[in-house]
């Protein structure tokens, strides 16, 4: 099986995803699409998801893999898109054309890393055409089946199947218990973009200080996704690490990395704006508080949890409120705890009958084509050196060339340009101009 990601939450989506829909312990080649957000070492060494084999490449580089493999002895049986939408719209027209009438080729399967709370459409229609598309619930799917269905696209592809990383002990509830071994607490979750402004990130830095002041017997961590200088799926402007350089933290309070289960593994209580680690709480039953304090709002992502129980504010956790989640709420939501293990028997279902399917696998039909979407088609294929018909652009470097010292030096260069520009330079930009 191989899995192309392009960024460090996709490529543990990805890969874990991967690793339940072929159970034992297949061959996993991982592939990293080149751009802003390719992971770092550092970055994949704390996702701690293992590959045979992992390389970088472009979306060109990628199909000509792609092409190569599949006419081998050993094809892959399964290939999972890990990429934002319009990653994956293009790589489903590089394999239509590579694919033409090739019966014997990968089940194709794509899905999403998280809460889905903006682009629902948009998201879901650059999908489309994929042999699967995953929905982490119940309350996903029938969302994902309506918007094909509206369109007049076949939704056959939509699959109920769940977060590949929930999992985990579950909370214990007894505060008490910790005893001497350690205190209680509380796990405040970043997010790279949410929220997007300085005003709003210093609120809940010193909301999240003024808590751990009030608490001096609990330990309050602020969980990071990245350190400064790297990408994650979102950019990120203004890293917190970077807020609290300036600020007094109490003893009781520390910044943290490392992967969210291991954090949530002494979490008493999780903290957050809209954080898909809110669901992986919640399905461990670690209580959860999604905040208020910045209104509720689809910019925020934190309407997505409207009738959870969750909602709460700074002041009320402040006076020691624990929320109560709705039960029927989380379990359309795919988080009602319990073991995972048979969430993706439909996914793994559907692969095993395409496979055997004795007329072999159709052809890939995105529903996004020239016929539907002329004037927004070009444009998504082109940013991957793509013309409409999924052939690569004119002036495109062969995809067999690996690229040499030089050029693998201003790729890193160039890389670190654009980060400096977006974490230092446009935000100082901005203030200048009042934007």
């Amino acid at each position: 099986m191989a899995v192309l990601a392009d960024s460090d939450t996709r490529w543990k989506w990805g890969a874990l995803t991967a690793r339940r829909l072929v159970p034992g312990e297949p061959r996993l080649d991982g592939y990293l699409l080149r751009g802003r957000a390719t992971p770092t070492p550092r970055q994949l060494t704390e996702v701690g998801v293992r590959a045979d084999t992992l390389r970088e490449v472009s979306a060109v580089e990628f199909l000509r893999v792609m092409d190569t493999a599949t006419a081998g002895d050993e094809p892959y049986d399964v290939l999972v898109l890990a990429l934002v939408g319009s990653g994956v719209q293009a790589v489903l027209h590089g394999l239509r054309r590579i694919w033409p009438t090739r019966t014997r080729r990968p089940v194709v399967v794509t899905g999403y890393v998280g809460v889905v709370y903006e682009k629902l459409a948009d998201g879901l229609l650059l999908r489309h055409g994929a042999d699967l598309v995953l929905a982490n619930s119940r309350h996903d799917a029938e969302r994902f089946r309506a918007v094909y269905e509206g369109v007049g696209a076949d939704a056959s592809a939509v699959t109920e199947a769940a977060l590949p990383f929930l999992g985990g002990a579950p909370d214990r509830g007894d505060a008490a218990a910790h005893g001497e071994d350690r205190p209680y607490t509380v796990v405040f979750a970043a997010q790279p973009s949410v929220p997007d402004t300085r005003k709003d990130r210093a609120y809940l830095l010193d909301r999240l200080i003024r808590h751990a002041r009030l608490h001096p017997d609990r330990q309050v961590l602020l969980k990071l996704r990245s350190r400064v200088g790297e990408h994650t799926t979102h950019l990120e402007e203004l890293p917190y690490q970077k807020l609290a350089r300036t600020a007094d933290l109490p003893p009781n309070l520390r910044l943290v990395h490392g992967s969210m289960g291991e954090v949530l593994d002494t979490t008493d209580l999780l903290v957050t704006v809209s954080s898909t680690a809110a669901l992986e709480a919640l399905h461990r039953r670690i209580p959860t508080a999604v905040l208020t304090d910045l209104g509720v709002r689809e910019a925020l992502g934190n309407h997505y949890f409207t009738g959870s129980g969750c909602l709460a504010s700074w002041d009320q956790l402040d006076a020691g409120h624990l929320p109560e989640p709705d039960q029927e709420w989380t379990a359309r939501q795919g988080v009602a705890g319990g073991s995972c293990d048979t969430a993706f028997d439909a996914a793994r279902a559907r692969i095993a009958a395409l496979l055997d399917s004795p007329a072999g696998l159709p052809p890939l039909a995105p529903w996004y084509s020239l016929t539907t979407a002329p004037g927004y088609l070009p444009g998504i294929l082109a940013r991957h050196h793509l013309a409409p018909d999924g052939t690569p652009l004119p002036g495109t470097p062969p995809a067999d060339r690996a690229p040499g010292p030089a050029r693998q030096l201003v790729r890193r260069a160039a890389r670190g340009a654009y980060r400096h520009g977006v974490q230092r330079v446009a935000p100082v930009v901005r203030r200048l101009g009042e934007l």
